[in-house]
């Protein structure tokens, strides 16, 4: 892209005067950014860090996920194939600073590996982030193969272009590095809203931009919620804003909340019989699970006392609503030997679903989220646990076993379900409209 305003311009012109990445930033992100590679080939362990290979000392060592190399004494995790090459991507950011603006640096990777030759490097950079003080980011950046599937099959070839305001929607935009390069250099703004060295696993764009023009962020990194801030700045599915009565009796009490998004639900159900967020009998529990479940069990013995025939009118208000919303993905199942996971297939069944495992799927009216599918994993219809998926991110926010605990079959519901997130994705698509024939 052309750049066309003075700011667009004037960032172009600095990106040009930026100095080069230094090969000692290079070997740092060798040594730290990548993982270490040992392979079994014809009956013997191949180090593909030191070009080292040694013979097992028994059967069962060549079934371990890592092993010592014997020469380089690295830490190497078994490749599950053996072949001729093999490759590894990781990306790794520096930060820098240019005429008040904050700039992140993001550097693309390559390790090339092939048994009985040392690794070969490459490092490309492939974007720069420039964030002014109010907090406001413009990224210049490669251009991509727009026929990959991968979002981020960079043309190496091509060069650093300023973008539009709106490629802070790219998922390339939140590309998050691996590690940042341990001399930081940041603008006097973000230390006085409290950065200090450490990222908290958030990519160093999304931190900045945000300790510059959001004030929740920066409370929550000077109160060392660091949970709560990934959780903010991470999350989809947060509520931080919108509960920050709470979260204020919480910082000012130093509670450290142990399950964010059961204390999210909790404080959900304290809203709703209309509690003091702001005490720190109610916003600050010192069991959250049993305090929890205790007003699930409330709201519903209340729902059911009080309100039943209410209820039974607004399942059936709702049924219509939900099936309208969730029709294309009703029947959809998947099954793992004795285990099926199946989509919820009317309001009814998450009234069951809630009762069943003590949680609040029904009570906190998860058949409204517009965004979630939510289903049930099972074993000779027996709930084990209810999972919810987002429909436009395409991942799982939760799944909940009974009173919120995991199930043993945890692991394995995850992998069934991650297996099948393209099945859930097809419903998505609309089927096209036929047209009659002449």
């Amino acid at each position: 892209m052309i750049p066309k305003t003075a700011i667009e311009k004037q960032i172009s012109a600095l990106s040009a005067e930026l100095a080069p990445i230094t090969a000692q930033m290079n070997r740092w992100a060798e040594q730290h950014i990548f993982m270490k590679w040992a392979v079994l080939s014809r009956g013997k362990f191949h180090c593909l860090e030191c070009t080292h290979s040694w013979k097992p000392d028994s059967q069962s060592q060549s079934c371990q996920k890592y092993i010592n190399c014997t020469a380089c004494q690295g830490r190497l995790k078994m490749h599950q194939y053996n072949q001729v090459h093999f490759k590894e991507i990781e990306y790794f950011a520096v930060t820098d600073t240019c005429q008040g603006y904050q700039v992140v640096r993001i550097i693309c990777s390559h390790k090339n590996m092939k048994k009985n030759f040392l690794p070969e490097y490459s490092h490309t950079e492939v974007m720069q982030h420039w964030i002014n003080p109010k907090g406001e980011a413009r990224t210049i950046s490669r251009s991509t193969n727009v026929f990959s599937q991968a979002y981020d099959a960079w043309k190496y070839y091509s060069p650093l272009e300023i973008r539009p305001k709106d490629f802070q929607r790219s998922p390339k935009y939140r590309i998050n590095p691996y590690k940042v390069y341990p001399s930081l250099k940041v603008i006097p703004l973000l230390k006085r809203n409290g950065f200090k060295t450490s990222m908290h696993g958030i990519a160093p764009q999304i931190l900045f931009t945000a300790l510059l023009k959001d004030p929740i962020a920066e409370t929550l990194l000077k109160s060392a919620q660091n949970a709560l801030l990934v959780h903010y700045l991470t999350s989809h599915e947060q509520h931080i804003g919108e509960n920050w009565q709470a979260v204020k009796t919480c910082l000012k009490q130093g509670y450290r909340i142990q399950d964010i998004k059961i204390w999210e639900d909790y404080i959900s159900l304290l809203k709703w019989f209309k509690k003091d967020l702001s005490s720190p009998a109610f916003a600050c529990p010192e069991n959250l699970d049993e305090a929890h479940d205790r007003l699930v069990a409330k709201k519903r013995d209340i729902q059911r006392r009080k309100h039943l025939a209410q209820m039974r009118a607004e399942i059936q208000q709702a049924e219509p609503v939900y099936e309208k919303d969730k029709k294309q993905f009703f029947g959809l199942s998947f099954s793992d030997k004795n285990l099926t996971i199946k989509v919820l297939d009317s309001v009814q069944d998450f009234l069951v679903e809630g009762d069943t495992l003590h949680h609040c799927v029904f009570t906190n009216e998860y058949f409204k989220k517009k965004d979630s599918l939510i289903l049930s994993a099972q074993i000779d219809n027996r709930p084990l646990e209810t999972i919810e998926v987002s429909l436009s991110k395409m991942e799982i926010i939760q799944s909940r076993g009974n009173r919120n605990k995991t199930s043993k079959y945890h692991s394995r519901i995850l992998r069934v379900i991650n297996k099948n997130l393209p099945e859930i994705a097809k419903r998505l698509k609309k089927p096209k409209k036929q047209t009659a024939s002449a």
